[in-house]
């Protein structure tokens, strides 16, 4: 009957997996995607060979490590649907969307890359922009986004928000918040001026340029 019973992971093979997860979604948050899976290994405190027993390639590991920030985008998107002026909604999406992805390097880096490995994470992904597409019909309709908006646009505020180079973690989220502001006055379909976040310090300070 043993034979039949199901295989229960030795408590060390879970604490190694919890370990090797916890140092990929620090290093991937701060450093993104390059950061090799040796130092993973390191940070986690195991050899390379266990890393790899648990998840034979990055796009694996990857996928499990942001499994969280997906959970999520998703809630962020469903609620920005739920809302009863889509308008509204997609700001708000926009707005939570850049500050979830300032803090975290390594998940735009993942959302924005094929990934065909990682079978999981590419169909959570899809879901994400299939509702946010959703959601810029909507807006479109009331007339207040932009109508040649398309989900490039989305991916391109990604990757610009994703080279914000903050002096600190706040500052970084700050950043994103005002970049955000940017992005939705100029996806909207009327000009608006509208007050903009503060401004944060950031990592790069050009000589003779007034703030």
């Amino acid at each position: 009957m043993t034979d039949h019973l199901p295989r229960i992971p030795r408590s060390d093979a879970v604490d190694n997996r919890e370990r090797i997860l916890e140092a990929a979604r620090v290093l991937f948050a701060t450093e993104g995607l390059n950061v090799p899976l040796r130092e993973v290994a390191r940070r986690a405190g195991v050899g390379p060979a266990t890393l790899y027993r648990h998840f034979p390639t990055k796009e694996i590991l990857a996928t499990e490590a942001f499994a969280e920030q997906m959970r999520t985008c998703h809630a962020v998107v469903d609620e920005g649907l739920a809302d009863p002026d889509p308008w509204r909604g997609f700001c708000s999406v926009i707005e939570r969307i850049c500050e979830l992805h300032s803090r975290d390097r390594g998940f735009t880096a993942a959302f924005v890359s094929a990934f065909p490995k990682a079978v999981d994470f590419t169909a959570d992904r899809d879901h994400a922009l299939k509702a946010i597409a959703e959601l810029a019909g909507r807006a479109k309709d009331t007339g207040k986004l932009r109508p040649d908006f398309v989900l490039d646009d989305l991916i391109l505020m990604l990757m610009a928000n994703n080279g914000i180079q903050a002096a600190s973690a706040a500052a970084q989220v700050a950043a994103s918040r005002r970049f955000a502001a940017l992005a939705i006055q100029a996806f909207r379909a009327a000009p608006e001026r509208s007050p903009l976040p503060p401004v944060a310090r950031l990592a790069l300070v050009l000589p003779g340029v007034t703030r």
